[in-house]
């Protein structure tokens, strides 16, 4: 597998966000996100829960933090990534094995969150946008995810 076959874009309503996936740490997780993305899930999917200095959520169909794919839930994947700035890892209950389409991108250093959640990427281009989006919990008049695509 290419690199380039590692790269997911995200149009959003702030502009442009690519992830660079990361299989060495999380596999199950990278072809679960990709497939999500292959079927357009993620498509007018907006950004439910963002709090500064902290994170921006997204991939609720609900949009309210409470839903998830047609599929089983995943089971975790804790590795020694650290959560810092524009790292990408899933949101999940207080199952360890309860993610499933929802994940969050860091804004700033959340090391207590190191090996509790499932680091699958980074933000290699466009964080600035990700700083850009509105906040709240639940957000009012949320930024979304226009489109999602493998590179």
């Amino acid at each position: 597998m290419s690199e380039v076959d590692q790269i997911i874009t995200l149009e959003t309503t702030q502009g442009s966000v690519k992830i660079k996936m990361r299989p060495d740490l999380a596999p199950g997780h990278c072809e679960h996100i990709k497939r999500l993305v292959e079927e357009g899930f993620y498509d007018g999917i907006v950004f439910h829960r963002v709090i500064d200095d902290f994170m921006a959520q997204t991939g609720c169909p609900k949009g309210t933090g409470t839903g998830g794919s047609k599929y089983p839930n995943l089971k975790a994947e804790f590795n020694s990534a650290h959560h810092g700035r524009g790292t990408v890892s899933m949101a999940r209950s207080s199952n360890p094995d309860s993610a499933n389409s929802q994940f969050f991108i860091c804004f700033t250093d959340v090391g207590f969150l190191n090996r509790q959640y499932t680091v699958w990427g980074e933000v290699i281009e466009g964080m600035d946008n990700v700083d850009k989006l509105k906040r709240g919990e639940p957000v009012d008049d949320p930024d979304k995810i226009i489109k999602a695509t493998l590179a």
